[in-house]
Formats: C-alpha cells, structure tokens, sequence
C-alpha cells in the first residue's frame, strides 16, 4: 500500500489517502492545542503515545464487539484506518464532574453522576463546537434520528467497557469525548482516537488533584509533566493488556 496525499490535516493528526479507496492512514502528530486552538504546543513523542493507547483501545473495543475504523499500525505513529465520512459531532460521555461541567452547572469537580451523561458538540471551530439539544441536532440534519439513537447506545456500551478496563489499570474514567463516522456500506463505525488527548485520566493512587492528572489537562493548565502523563498510561494500558493475556 502506498500513500497518494494529503486528505485533511487537522489538530492532532494528518489523514493521508492511500491506493486503496476504502483504506486511509492516520498520521499522529506530537502538536498539542487547548482552549479550541488558543494554546497550542508540543509534547515530545505523543504521536507515538496515543496512537498506540488508541490501537490498544480499539482493538480491546474490537473484541467487546464494537465496530471501530482500526486497521492495523504501519508504524508507532501511525494507524492505518478503514474510510468513514465522519459525522460532525463531538459525543462527550461523563461519569464525574469535571471541566466545563462544573463551570456550567455549578457541579463541585469530583462529583460522581449518579448516571453517565451523553452529551452532543457541534464539531464547527468558526461556532467553538457548542453544545447541542438533541433537537437542534436534528434540525441541523447532522445525524438522523435513527443514527443519534445508535450512537447513544454505542456511546455508553464503550464506557463501560473502558471504565472497566482502566480501573484495570488503576486509573478513574472521568469523562472522554468519542466520533463516529459512517463507511461506504453506511454503518456506523467508531472513528478518530481514544486517548490522554480525548480523555480524563485520573490516577487512582493519589488524591492529589493535581498529581493525579494523566491527561492534557496537564497542558491545557501547565501542570508540567505531560509527556510522562501520557508514557504512563501507555505502560499502564499494555500491562493491563499482557495481564490479561496471561489470564486468559
């Protein structure tokens, strides 16, 4: 398989065309941004980070029998994907209080949902991806209703799966924010990533609010220490993984 050219860049990755129409490569970036592009940044080898968390993840998704975009990894940074037009929605799913959130509600950080909450984000920079009504969604025809219905129900079947696998890992699902997209065939695919980029990670070692971070909420408030956030849930994720194995 060769590489033909650029088909978007964004944020965090560059998506390249490849000879085979049905298949796209995923080239993970070491850019960080926060604050809808205000900050932006580099942490050293989180390309390589998150793709290999979000391989690790998808796979793992794979075998709970979530359908997911992942194919294989060429390289560290870089996952071969299969094609999807991507619904324009960012989907949040929340188990505790925390980020905007609490500055919207008022909700003290830490609280525990007595529920997951799912949540919509129009994906529109120039608008800074609002939070949407269920209505407005369907308003602005981004996904049928049929469509919002699946996603909602995917949207919490991956979280409990992933809560279960990072409590494996001693660390607390906080809240993350999944996109999905739709092959060639129309069926509805997870897509994009699943990592320190688009999680809340909280160590369950320590109840420091600030040590316990692993995710870029250390770059987002200049906690310091991001790369090696990031390089511990990686490990975290893999000995979970062979821990696994080994049971099994």
């Amino acid at each position: 398989m060769s590489v033909l050219s650029v088909l978007y860049e964004g944020k965090a990755k560059i998506i390249y065309k490849t000879d085979a129409p049905e298949i796209l490569l995923a080239d993970f970036k070491d850019d960080a941004t926060a604050f809808n592009a205000e900050k932006r940044g580099t942490i050293k080898n989180k390309g390589i980070f998150n793709c290999s968390i979000s391989s690790k993840l998808f796979q793992y998704l794979e075998q709970n029998g979530i359908p997911t975009h992942y194919l294989d990894n060429p390289n560290p940074n870089q996952m071969r994907v299969k094609a999807v037009k991507i619904i324009p929605l960012e989907v949040v799913v929340r188990n505790i209080a925390a980020g905007s959130l609490c500055k919207q509600t008022g909700l003290e950080l830490g609280t525990v949902l007595k529920q997951p909450l799912v949540e919509f984000y129009y994906k529109n920079d120039q608008l800074g991806d609002p939070l949407l009504t269920r209505e407005r969604l369907l308003l602005l025809e981004l996904a049928t209703q049929e469509q919002v219905e699946e996603i909602i129900h995917l949207a919490l079947r991956i979280n409990e799966f992933l809560k279960g696998f990072f409590r494996q890992c001693s660390i607390t699902l906080v809240d993350f924010k999944l996109e999905f997209g739709l092959d060639s065939q129309g069926r509805l695919l997870l897509a994009d990533e699943i990592s320190p980029d688009t999680c809340r990670l909280w160590d369950t070692a320590t109840l420091d609010p600030f040590d316990r971070i692993l995710d870029k909420d250390r770059f987002r408030r200049d906690l310091g220490n991001v790369e090696n956030a990031y390089q511990e849930v990686l490990q975290r994720v893999l000995k979970t993984i062979e821990t696994n194995l080994t049971v099994n």
